[in-house]
């Protein structure tokens, strides 16, 4: 006797799909040994370069979910923790802490989502520049927002698994951690469109 059907319908990948492809990502990466730097000493390693690389993309993706929260503040609650988890990569990476107005009072669970997700005027030029040029405007609905976050995730999580092979091991670790974060955020993004 079989089992009735599942009452929920079954949209984008499912939990186990992603663990299995975050697993399958560290398996690519191997166990490799050696070190980080090149042996030359001649200018940045190319892990060094992958590394700065990473940090610049991510704080980039920071600025665009700043962006989107700015222009549709009714989304803060749901990007908030994701921006908050992209600032984390571009930390790991090397990068500068893409800090808001309630960096100060993030010790208080009482700061608020929208405040907490909003950028603050230290935010490197950087972080807001090159992303906003290059796709212009937040679109006005919020849908096409998150359109474009997870559009943004997905190629940046493409772009740093083809990395993978170009860079040796801890480097490689992490870009496949990230990775694999950035494949869960375009699922969270997409969640719900059917």
């Amino acid at each position: 006797m079989s089992l009735p059907p599942s009452p929920r319908p079954l949209r984008g990948p499912r939990r186990r799909s992603l663990l299995a492809s975050a697993a399958g990502a560290a398996l690519l990466v191997g166990c490799t040994g050696g070190s980080d730097s090149d042996a030359s000493g001649t200018g940045p390693s190319a892990a060094d370069r992958a590394r700065a690389r990473a940090a610049r993309d991510s704080e980039a993706l920071a600025g665009r979910y700043a962006a989107v929260i700015a222009a549709h503040p009714g989304l803060a609650e749901r990007l908030g923790p994701l921006r908050e988890e992209v600032v984390r990569h571009a930390e790991a990476f090397g990068g500068e802490r893409v800090a808001s107005p309630g960096a100060s009072s993030a010790a208080s669970p009482a700061a608020s989502p929208a405040a907490s997700a909003s950028v603050s005027p230290s935010v490197s030029a950087r972080a807001a520049g090159p992303a906003a040029r290059d796709t212009g405007a937040v679109p006005a609905d919020e849908k096409g927002a998150l359109g474009m976050l997870a559009d943004a995730e997905r190629k940046l999580a493409d772009r740093r698994a083809g990395a993978l092979l170009d860079v040796p091991g801890e480097t490689a670790r992490l870009l496949a951690s990230v990775a694999a974060a950035g494949a869960a955020h375009v699922f969270l993004l997409t969640e719900g469109d059917g």
